[in-house]
């Protein structure tokens, strides 16, 4: 949900009118009031800028995600024609068949229960293949 400004403004006026009766009731001065709803008022500021930036950020985002095609990666062969580095490449050809679709059908969405049957394997299989080749990948890191 977007920022709202006018909103947030109303809500802001009506919540500074409250506190102000209680100070008055209290017997607070009116300098010490208007001091406090400066303050109020600068901090109100700081937070709609940061919600207005964060709503430019967050559309920017947006119209790059529609802006960029997704890649469709539907084999094993996909997954390792879209590999740019020469080296992770090289690794990942090292790396078993069934891990490889372990590792398609992760990025397709799949569950590891749902991967499980799948590739005939338990899930418990499934999370060890999967930490053997992230701990062959951090090697391949440095």
């Amino acid at each position: 949900m977007a920022y709202n400004h006018g909103r947030e403004e109303r809500k802001w006026r009506i919540w500074k009118e409250a506190e102000e009766t209680i100070l008055r009731k209290c017997g607070v001065d009116e300098d010490t009031i208007e001091k406090i709803r400066i303050y109020d008022r600068a901090d109100f500021n700081a937070t709609r800028r940061f919600y207005r930036y964060l709503n430019d950020i967050g559309e920017y985002l947006e119209g790059m995600a529609d802006a960029e095609q997704p890649i469709e990666i539907h084999s094993v062969a996909d997954l390792l024609d879209e590999i740019e580095n020469e080296n992770l490449y090289r690794a990942l050809l090292a790396v078993d068949k069934r891990t490889l679709q372990i590792v398609l059908l992760k990025i397709q969405g799949y569950s590891i229960k749902e991967i499980a049957p799948l590739v005939g394997l338990t899930t418990g299989a499934i999370y060890a293949r999967l930490d053997h080749l992230r701990k062959k990948l951090k090697q391949f890191k440095r």
